[in-house]
């Protein structure tokens, strides 16, 4: 026996090490890393780690704790008291017995395997991103929405799902605090080191609700826990081209945009004009739009509108019945004229050529999440002889051609794939820099994914087994050393 452990260690050690470094340097494996500047080998000054939809699920399809352990027993004493004879206390008996192994004894071995894998995958999420952070160095990180896995559960759930999101899935991650998110906040991209650990938390629909189903309190208890739901940020470079004053250095914003209640009927029409009132802030704030050495991030749950097949997720929209109050059930994508009222507003796009900039507006680029398949587009104004039939179009990012078209406007969406294990872990890596020569900003993306959940599991059960082995078969030469 002790020949056969040997043989089957001399396999599972290898196999063991290879898999565990694979597993925690996957990020060089699959060279991964965050796009260099054109023309140069060092790293861009903003280096955003993107996350979609880690939606923790939780434990309310668990038996409630304070139901019986056995439900099958619990009346079993009572009824055999009550039966008059032998043979109704066998059947009584059998009964009991029956229900606790087709019944009782299943569903405790389910709820088991559901604590285990509610715990498995909050540590493949964590390690997810302590992987890539350790190995990438972002200066930022967002995490796009869908947070948690449903927006119907009770307060003290959602308290629960977040410290889990906080105490181990982003463990070492911080809320974006009140003071930062106040107002508007302006740094220096790279002075503060602070916001390597920032999560940059935007709201999805199973945190807060669509529209029609979003109320206040499910708007506050998430800002409570994860930051407030509209707010933004700029960074400037450090001094540069001679700049004497803040507004003439180059500057990043990051604008995180709550886009749930964009759309009608809302439930909440104070939240939804709240929204509207923090775009109109965004625009009002706005340097001129001739200043190209601006450039917005805008980080928003919900993708903007664009047409079947252009995405996995087409347009689709479903309302509450009027006895439900009729509002905005589910969507997949912003409608035409909210996404519309995003380019030509926050970004300043209008293709008239007699606007500020010719109509091409601001500079910059949309991170979204929802669809976990992901998608990489290029949102364009095409030409028309006709100005009232231009309409806004979407081409996927890599076969467009209008992109390369500078006479028309337009900006590029990327809807950062899932997080979660069915969708191979993956992690978006956006880069920005400030183009000297052409005097704006330039963003490059990729991605980087661990696979799916089970190679998490299977490497740490194979390392498990191993050190098990390993440590049986040192009792056993132990043993025999002193025999």
């Amino acid at each position: 026996m002790i020949a056969s452990l040997h043989r089957a260690l001399l396999v599972l050690i290898p196999l063991s090490v290879a898999s565990t470094v694979y597993l925690y340097f996957y990020p060089a494996f699959h060279r991964c890393g965050f796009p260099l500047q054109q023309g140069s080998s060092s790293p861009a000054p903003f280096r955003l780690l993107a996350f979609g939809d880690p939606q923790l699920e939780g434990d309310s399809s668990l038996p409630n704790h304070e139901d019986a352990l056995f439900p099958s027993l619990e009346t079993l004493w009572q009824d055999l008291v009550a039966s008059r004879s032998i043979s109704q206390r066998v059947l009584v008996t059998r009964h009991s017995l029956e229900g606790l192994f087709s019944s009782d004894v299943p569903r405790i071995l389910q709820s088991y395997r559901k604590r285990l894998d509610l715990l498995g995958n909050d540590y493949y999420l964590a390690h997810i991103y302590h992987t890539i952070h350790r190995a990438l160095d972002p200066t930022h990180v967002t995490v796009l929405g869908d947070l948690l896995g449903s927006q119907w559960i009770s307060d003290e759930e959602f308290e629960h799902r977040g410290q889990r999101y906080w105490q181990r899935v982003f463990k070492d991650g911080y809320r974006v605090n009140d003071e930062v998110t106040a107002g508007i906040h302006v740094g220096v991209l790279g002075q503060d080191h602070v916001w390597k650990r920032r999560i940059i938390n935007v709201a999805g629909n199973h945190d807060v609700g669509y529209a029609g189903d979003m109320t206040l309190e499910r708007i506050q208890r998430f800002e409570n826990v994860f930051g407030r739901a509209n707010w933004e940020t700029r960074f400037t470079l450090p001094g540069t081209n001679g700049a004497t004053n803040i507004s003439e250095l180059p500057e990043l914003r990051i604008v995180v945009l709550n886009s749930l209640n964009l759309d009608t009927p809302a439930v909440d029409q104070d939240l939804q004009g709240e929204t509207y009132k923090f775009i109109n802030t965004i625009i009002g704030t706005s340097r001129s739009v001739e200043d190209q050495t601006v450039a917005t991030v805008l980080l928003t749950h919900v993708p903007l509108h664009k047409e079947k097949g252009v995405c996995v997720d087409g347009p689709w929209f479903d309302f509450y019945d009027n006895g439900e109050g009729g509002g905005l059930k589910e969507q997949n994508h912003l409608s035409y004229n909210a996404g519309k009222g995003i380019l030509e507003g926050i970004y300043g796009m209008s293709g008239n050529p007699q606007a500020p900039h010719g109509g091409l507006g601001r500079g910059g680029i949309v991170l979204t999440g929802h669809d976990h398949e992901g998608c990489d587009v290029y949102h364009h104004l095409p030409a028309d002889p006709d100005p009232e039939s231009r309409r806004w179009t979407a081409e996927k990012w890599n076969s467009s051609t209008q992109r390369r078209d500078k006479d028309i406007p337009g900006i590029r969406e990327i809807t950062v794939r899932s997080m979660m294990g069915e969708f191979g872990g993956n992690a978006g890596l956006l880069s920005g820099w400030f183009d000297e020569k052409s005097q704006q900003w330039l963003f490059e993306y990729s991605t980087c994914s661990l696979g799916v959940q089970h190679i998490w599991w299977v490497i740490h059960i194979l390392d498990m087994v191993t050190i098990g082995l390993v440590s049986l078969a040192a009792l056993s030469n132990h043993k025999r050393v002193t025999s």
